[in-house]
């Protein structure tokens, strides 16, 4: 996302457009035996950060087409700030502009969303009930930081990349939900983050560099230390990488997904290498791909690609999916990622 300098006209869609914001409403099921409208069993619901309504949504996957105006109940869930009690320190009118991201994860023994946005937003939201795990508000009503990822720890601190800041902090989060202190190193284009449990890292992904940093410290008093760093591989002569998503591959651990502006890779962590041998690289490595994630139950993988004739050049109205090829459509849509909805 680039050239973000104010909010979307769009943003003042907020009205009635699903189930109650941060409402726990089910699931799908999986499908019936076969499928649904050609969606394999099983298939679980889709995760959005949906910028054209500022909310985070959780949609039925057995509908190829999502109207939430017309048809409520393709939503499942969703999430934003200005509706939802608890997140008003945040200045979510002024830093809830252009939801950057949403990934769902499992932390003693409950579920939340991640998420981010552009305009300084950064929280770590229950799932289902919406309440406020943590949450902090960088450079509130513009895009100087740009957070445009997270992750939470395992000891309960909260890592946020902040693209146009050039750095990631490391929040002391698990001293609660207003926690500011916070440990930084810098990383030019931070744009994604993932924890890796086996080595106890934390990924980062920037413009030009996949690194990794250790955690030290304490809880209350976190440290981050550069451990390693690869250069991204250039898919476009004379332009920078430009790296952008960085998401574990479900069905190969070890492997992480990385987007940058020419292709899509997997690294290879043991090996140190970007490898694009997986199954239906052909259609999912193609350049500026947002976000990138697979299920390991069906196969299946979704990407996010900007769309032309939209109000922003980084939206687009649908969700490519993989393996095989299909596509979900969100009418009216203003999405930028799109994730499978896999507590992890």
């Amino acid at each position: 996302m680039s050239g973000m300098s104010r909010p979307s006209r769009r943003g003042v869609l907020l009205g009635a457009l699903g189930a109650g914001i941060g409402a726990g409403l089910p699931l799908a099921a999986a499908s019936p035996a076969g499928a649904a409208g050609g969606v394999p069993r099983g298939t679980p619901p889709v995760l959005l950060t949906e910028q054209a309504t500022q909310r985070i949504l959780v949609l039925d996957p057995r509908r190829r087409v999502w109207d939430p105006q017309g048809d409520p109940s393709v939503v499942r869930w969703e999430f934003s700030p200005m509706r939802h009690k608890g997140y008003e320190d945040l200045r979510p009118e002024d830093s809830w502009v252009y939801p950057s991201e949403s990934k769902v994860r499992r932390h003693k023994g409950r579920t939340y969303v991640l998420t981010t946005a552009s305009f300084g937003f950064a929280a770590v939201v229950h799932y289902p009930s919406g309440k406020r795990y943590w949450g902090a508000a960088i450079g509130a009503g513009d895009d100087l930081f740009n957070p445009h990822s997270a992750e939470i720890l395992p000891d309960g601190n909260v890592a946020v990349a902040c693209s146009t800041g050039a750095q990631v902090r490391l929040y002391a989060a698990s001293q609660g939900p207003h926690a500011s202190r916070f440990a930084e190193a810098e990383l030019k284009g931070a744009h994604g983050l993932h924890w890796d449990s086996v080595r106890e890292v934390l990924w980062a992904i920037g413009d030009d560099e996949l690194v990794t940093y250790a955690v030290g410290g304490t809880r209350a008093r976190p440290t981050l230390t550069r451990r390693s760093s690869l250069g991204l591989p250039v898919g476009t002569p004379g332009r920078t990488q430009g790296g952008h998503d960085l998401f574990p591959v479900a069905g190969r651990p070890g492997r992480l997904w990385v987007t940058t502006n020419a292709s899509v890779f997997q690294y290879d962590i043991g090996a140190e290498s970007f490898e694009q041998d997986f199954a239906g690289h052909e259609e999912i490595a193609r350049k500026s791909v947002k976000a990138v994630g697979d299920d390991p139950r069906t196969g299946q993988v979704v990407t996010t690609v900007p769309e032309s004739g939209l109000e922003e050049t980084w939206w687009t109205t649908k969700v490519s999916v993989h393996r095989p090829e299909s596509a979900y459509e969100l009418v009216d849509g203003g999405i930028y990622k799109a994730r499978w909805f896999l507590p992890r």
